[in-house]
């Protein structure tokens, strides 16, 4: 099951960079949870220099303010697994980068540190475009740690060919 899941990845991961490429696009990661996994699957690509430019690891609040420019009151007012970090996460991925789409994940893949708020398995992502779009979603995963997070990667990597089609689509329209 493992080695079937990481082959998943690895399409899904191609999938999006021949998205991505198809359509111009760079794309940069911002992980807290997923430690780089979503940056990792997508460098296993061969040719993903076209279209990756760069991804933060940001498992500390520290690095999150530090690298992505997350705000301290943010952090303080909704912890770091929050819709208001993981938004912050996704356009200081862009600001800090010169990629045209991001995705940020940020959650609590276990087995400690759960809350009844905000509960093992539970995970917030968000994909960011540079004329500021964001969408953010919260997941709640169920499994062991390695599949929590297994789990974060595929949606981040679903959610990056989800922007790449509406930002085509909105494209066309917009021509046509």
């Amino acid at each position: 099951m493992h080695e079937e899941n990481t082959e998943g990845i690895h399409h899904l991961a191609a999938r999006v960079g021949g998205a991505l490429k198809d359509h111009g696009l760079v794309l940069a990661t911002a992980e807290s949870c997923t430690g780089g996994w979503v940056a990792q699957a997508i460098t296993s690509v061969a040719g993903s220099s076209r279209w990756f430019e760069r991804g933060f690891v940001t498992y500390s609040n520290r690095a999150k303010q530090e690298m992505l420019g997350v705000l301290a009151a943010t952090l303080e007012a909704h912890g770091a697994v929050s819709e208001e970090v993981v938004r912050e996460m996704a356009l200081g991925a862009l600001a800090h980068s010169a990629a045209q789409v991001s995705v940020a994940i940020t959650g609590i893949a276990g087995p400690e540190g759960g809350t009844p708020d905000k509960p093992v398995g539970m995970v917030w992502l968000a994909w960011a475009r540079t004329n500021g779009a964001v969408d953010c979603r919260v997941r709640h995963y169920t499994g062991d740690r390695r599949h929590i997070r297994q789990q974060a990667v595929m949606d981040g990597l679903h959610g990056v060919l989800d922007i790449v089609a509406e930002r085509h689509e909105s494209g066309s329209r917009a021509s046509g």
